[in-house]
């Protein structure tokens, strides 16, 4: 069971194929098992929440189960999980390349083990190969772990460690290892996505100099394996696209024109108030750059409303901020007190009825904003890579990140071409003509 990020659904996966290495057979969560496997999140205070009755559920289930408990909420409380009935594993976010030993001693031993260490000591890339492919149609691809930015709001820092980069050479055997598995897409995943490379060698140039490694040398990895259709990016914080990336983007159709920058406010003094490094005049330049680099470009983001001493003005701020963007997405967040961080030690917490109003004001505006974008390419033909299909209803999404459904006769994993027609749900209904 995996809860967050897709940087967790990766780990999983990778968990997945080191027991399947080992011989065990891989159950749905829902069924009877010897070992339940959690992925927890910490991300906000209703992930630890369901990560301790997901645990609760399984001990139910099968009160004589191995059951194993590791990522971040496992690494930021490990007492909390310790303390609950039929854990027998506790790890953090590392050693999970040893998951399968540390079942196999509980079971053993008929004891709890504890595998959660210092973090903040962890500076090399736990670099587990997949042993099994994940049953998606596109693939997720972790290179990198770690975060040193510290944002006055967020855990994830303390639960993941400093940046730890992905050696490039291993990045693309595991590109390759996808492709070859039928993998049209590949999306690049980390913690700190843009960090990649910060902590690696620099690399020799001809002329006698040396140069950082960075994400664009990761992309350029993957570039190179032949039959790989799309490349996606994970979340970035805008301040560090580079021109590299802008020229890998612009220039070569395999690179997904959609990128991920997280604003998280649209009011300089909360922005200020959450360590983040811009105002809203430097941030709406960088997208207003991005979108003449690579002009059709889709630019979808993240908002954290009632952060603490956010007046009523402030949100308002937010909000004209966000009318003038052209934003194709928007997640929308109320703000969750995490333990250990600077915020949640604040007087001036926003109270949770207002939080819960301002989200709404917020999500409002976020879906007319996505149907705005989404208007702009009805009548138009897309590329869509199909992902699920449910009720005769196939559903996927373009290039640049926009969901479209049909009725059409098309085969999950593949590319079609679709004329789009209409507005549908959250994205658009189209026919598809041809696979690409």
């Amino acid at each position: 069971m995996t809860l967050g990020c897709k940087v967790n659904q990766f780990e999983t996966e990778t968990m997945e194929g080191l027991f399947k290495k080992a011989g065990y057979e891989i159950g749905r969560f829902d069924e009877p098992a010897d070992v339940y496997v959690i992925n927890t999140c910490s991300v906000t205070s209703l992930g630890d929440r369901k990560s301790r009755q997901i645990i609760r559920r399984a001990h139910r289930e099968n009160p004589e189960a191995v059951i194993a408990v590791c990522g971040c909420y496992a690494q930021t409380a490990p007492q909390d999980i310790e303390a609950i009935e039929g854990v027998s594993v506790v790890l953090g976010t590392k050693e999970r390349s040893r998951i399968v030993e540390y079942v196999e001693q509980a079971m053993r031993e008929q004891r709890q083990i504890v595998g959660v260490s210092d973090i903040m000591q962890a500076h090399t890339f736990e670099d587990i190969p997949l042993y099994d492919m994940p049953e998606r149609t596109r693939a997720f691809l972790k290179i990198e772990d770690g975060c040193e930015n510290f944002c006055s709001y967020c855990i994830i820092p303390y639960a993941r460690g400093p940046v730890k980069s992905r050696q490039p050479i291993h990045i693309r055997e595991e590109a390759e290892k996808l492709v070859r598995a039928g993998f049209r897409e590949i999306v690049l995943t980390g913690i700190h996505l843009g960090a990649y490379g910060r902590d690696l060698a620099p690399i020799a140039c001809g002329d006698g100099t040396e140069r950082k490694i960075t994400l664009a040398d990761a992309c350029r990895e993957v570039l190179s394996v032949p039959g790989l259709r799309r490349l996606r990016l994970g979340s970035l914080e805008s301040l560090e696209l580079s021109p590299e990336l802008f020229e890998l983007i612009r220039s070569d159709e395999r690179f997904c024109a959609h990128l991920h920058l997280p604003l998280q406010a649209g009011s300089d003094p909360v922005l200020h108030d959450m360590n983040r490094h811009y105002t809203t005049a430097e941030f709406a330049q960088l997208i207003e750059g991005v979108e003449r680099e690579v002009p059709g470009i889709a630019v979808s983001t993240d908002i954290i409303v009632g952060f603490p001493g956010e007046t009523e003005e402030m949100f308002a701020d937010g909000l004209r901020f966000v009318e003038k963007m052209n934003f194709s997405r928007m997640h929308v967040f109320p703000y969750s007190r995490r333990t250990g961080t600077p915020a949640a030690k604040r007087k001036d917490q926003v109270p949770e009825p207002v939080k819960k109003e301002r989200v709404h004001r917020m999500q409002a505006l976020a879906d007319r904003k996505a149907e705005e974008f989404h208007r702009m390419f009805l009548g138009k033909k897309m590329r869509v890579l199909f992902e699920t299909k449910k009720d005769g209803v196939t559903d996927g999404l373009t290039d640049n990140y926009i969901r479209v459904y049909t009725g059409s006769a098309v085969t999950c994993g593949e590319i079609y071409e679709v004329e789009i027609e209409k507005l549908y749900k959250d994205g658009v209904w189209g026919t598809a003509a041809e696979k690409m």
